[in-house]
């Protein structure tokens, strides 16, 4: 039950004055909500303004500058009505101060409403932007007009919200004033000697204060009330993972003790040897095996680290002790390509694989469900099939989940819930900076595949402006007339009316055309709206050769392994994240030769577009190309998002909050081990938070038991 102390917070925003359904889907775009029924006051509540705007200025007509908000003292001399019939002329109301004369101009305005708002000979206070023109100032539908005696009420400083279609600033900011009415002091949750140590305001201060800033320096991420608030989403998140950690871990695992034959065996057949971080990491992923308490664990490696043989040498063990293990894939491709490059050295070590995926249909499904239930099935491959009702196992005690990211905390859940407890292993392949590591996998311990297999040849990155088009196709047109092969990423599927961003299916047309007829055959497409069946087949056609250019979207940036490929055409790279860059560039350079990468950008790049596309030309380490891109771009680009489950926030900034995360995730630690069902005074008031920052599915997991 949420705590009657929010029910006020958690009422639908249409129940604020002059909210109804149309503004209700408009406040849920700006606060982040599914839909309008999910929108709730305290949405509102907790929506940060961005900017700030500063009507400080009063600088007298005359020294006004153009185009900057100013607020002035001014005297009502005239007022010059529209012709009738002439909507298209404004109605002007001309007024002055001792340093000159200024007009208001309302574009259909209503002359009995303003004439009443501005009587001649009143002095008033109005804000806005001046134009000159001609050397006469004019200020257009000013923000605000008041009485002299009122001039209290007009707000120095004014925050700025995000906007979206259908929503003016003045609404929302009514609307944010509104919501505020409905919050009252609340329970402290944090430690009180924190508290008074970094010097935070209490939770109602500081969201009072996040509203009506005072100047510039309260919008600061270091600002007392902004950090205050910061803290308090980090440790929502903190506690809600720590609480889905228990939760996780209180099915009791099953020590996985073997001696190691199978593992041994499958080595002998693998094609190459085991650099020293897969070593380290199969250690630690064997030693959390054996104990009884489950192992949840992410492994992370860069685009080619190894982090699939990793996982197939650590289920040869859960195997040889009698059990069964999954590897589950976001996707078809990624989910058969582990199938194909583990299937030969398991079946060569006497263990069984199968791959059971959406696409698996009919008689051969039915086979492969009796198959896992009886056991014969030791080691299962797919999709998020691989927990569907009717799939039943009959001893999992081991599954890997590849590329984590893709999956929330929920699907692990789900997993738990096949009625086994098996260990968990979560691997992902975008390099994922330490701060987000604690913020959205704070529930597992890490281990780290930091080194490149043997024989991997860098890859030569180069930044060249799409106005060279011409030079990089004829090119290319040589490469594949040589036999090399070559991936050319487009950011869209196809032309739209919203961007003139080149479509995958535009460009693979268009390089069939300057190829010319013996050679566009050679050209592939692949993107995300095609059917699993034809991905497969552009895949499959491009790694035998059959096409050597393959045209994709970034459908293609996760796991796709094709050795001989050794040319990477980024299109457009100014509008990729810089981790998604590193994971497209990481397609090429698998194999023994010298492999390049040519990030072609439309002009003129901004600064942090240099910025951005200079790390990735100087750097292949994807550790540190995940800093600089949370650095340059934030968490919620990092990792999208908004598609991924991943907590994007709001009020907390990693790259200016990253020291908090540290102690929210302590703070969570220690409320864990004190007061585990949050039972006690401190206790209650974070149950409170959890509600208060959406968090509140950790409570049902306390519930659950």
């Amino acid at each position: 039950m949420r705590p009657i102390e929010l029910d006020s917070l958690f009422r639908p925003v249409e129940n604020l004055p002059g909210i109804g359904p149309k503004l209700a889907e408009a406040l849920a775009r700006v606060t982040g909500r599914e839909d309008a029924d999910d929108t709730r006051v305290v949405d509102l509540v907790l929506l940060p303004p961005y900017n700030l705007i500063d009507r400080s200025k009063n600088p007298g007509i005359a020294h006004s500058p153009e185009g900057v908000i100013v607020t002035l003292t001014v005297r009502v001399d005239r007022h010059q009505a529209a012709p009738r019939g002439r909507a298209n002329v404004p109605h002007r109301v001309f007024v002055h101060d001792e340093t000159g004369e200024l007009a208001l101009v309302f574009f259909n305005g209503k002359q009995q409403w303003l004439e009443k708002q501005m009587p001649v000979g009143e002095t008033i206070i109005v804000s806005g932007k001046v134009d000159w023109y001609n050397g006469r100032p004019s200020m257009v539908h000013p923000d605000h007009i008041v009485p002299e005696a009122e001039k209290d009420e007009l707000p120095l400083y004014e925050p700025v919200y995000p906007l979206t279609g259908g929503l003016s600033p003045k609404v929302l900011r009514k609307a944010v004033a509104s919501a505020l009415t409905q919050l009252k002091p609340l329970p402290e949750w944090c430690d009180r000697h924190f508290i008074t140590q970094h010097g935070f305001p209490s939770f109602d201060e500081a969201v009072q204060r996040l509203h009506a800033p005072e100047d510039a320096a309260d919008l600061d991420p270091k600002a007392p009330a902004r950090r205050r608030l910061a803290y308090d989403e980090l440790l929502a998140g903190q506690v809600s993972l720590a609480m889905v950690r228990s939760r996780l871990r209180k099915l009791p695992g099953r020590s996985i003790r073997a001696e190691g034959t199978l593992r041994g065996k499958i080595l002998g057949h693998l094609p190459f040897s085991l650099t020293g971080s897969q070593d380290a990491a199969i250690r630690q992923i064997l030693a959390d095996m054996t104990s009884e308490d489950r192992m949840i664990r992410l492994l992370q490696g860069d685009v080619g680290s190894g982090k699939t043989a990793v996982a197939l040498l650590t289920m040869a063990d859960a195997v040889e002790a009698g059990g069964q293990a999954v590897l589950m894939a976001p996707t078809e491709i990624l989910a058969r390509q582990h199938y194909a490059s583990i299937k030969g050295p398991a079946e060569a070590a006497g263990v069984s694989v199968d791959v059971l995926t959406g696409r698996s249909k009919g008689r051969e499904r039915t086979e492969i469900l009796g198959r896992i239930e009886s056991g014969a099935a030791q080691i299962i491959v797919g999709t998020h099939a691989l927990f569907q009702e009717s799939v039943v196992y009959k001893n999992l005690t081991y599954a890997v989940v590849d590329e984590q990211h893709r999956f929330g905390v929920h699907q692990r859940l789900r997993l738990t819930a096949k009625g086994q407890a098996p260990h968990m292993l979560v691997m992902t392949a975008t390099p994922i900076p330490r701060t987000l590591v604690l913020s959205a996998f704070g529930d597992m311990d890490v281990s780290q595949l930091t080194d490149k297999p043997a024989g991997r040849k860098p890859i030569s990155t180069a930044t060249i402006p799409d106005e060279r088009l011409g030079d990089i196709v004829g090119r290319l047109k040589s490469a594949v007339q040589e036999g090399k092969k070559a991936y050319w990423i487009c950011p869209l599927v196809e032309e739209s009316e919203k961007s003139d961003l080149m479509s995958a299916e535009e460009r693979a047309a268009s390089l069939r055309k300057a190829f010319g007829k013996d050679l566009a055959p050679l050209v592939g497409l692949v993107h995300g709206r095609m059917s699993g069946e034809e991905k497969d087949r552009a895949m499959t056609a491009f790694k035998t050769g059959e096409t050597r250019l393959l045209v994709a979207t970034t459908v293609i940036e996760v796991g796709v392994d094709v050795p001989d490929a050794t040319i990477m055409v980024i299109e457009h790279a100014e509008n990729f994240g810089l981790s998604q860059i590193h994971q497209l560039r990481g397609r090429v350079g698998r194999g023994s030769e010298a492999s390049s990468c040519l990030l072609l950008y439309h002009g003129p790049l901004s600064e942090t577009a240099h910025a951005r596309l200079a790390v990735l030309r100087d750097s292949e380490d994807g550790f540190r190309i995940a800093e600089e891109d949370l650095r340059l771009r934030g968490e919620g680009d990092l990792l999208g998002t908004q598609q991924s489950g991943m907590p994007g926030f709001r009020l907390a900034d990693l790259s200016a909050h990253g020291d908090l995360l540290e102690m929210a995730r302590n703070d969570a630690r220690l409320l864990s081990e004190t007061d585990p069902d949050l039972s006690g005074v401190r206790g209650q008031a974070v149950r409170i938070l959890l509600y208060l920052m959406r968090r509140d599915e950790a409570i049902r997991f306390l519930r659950s038991g």
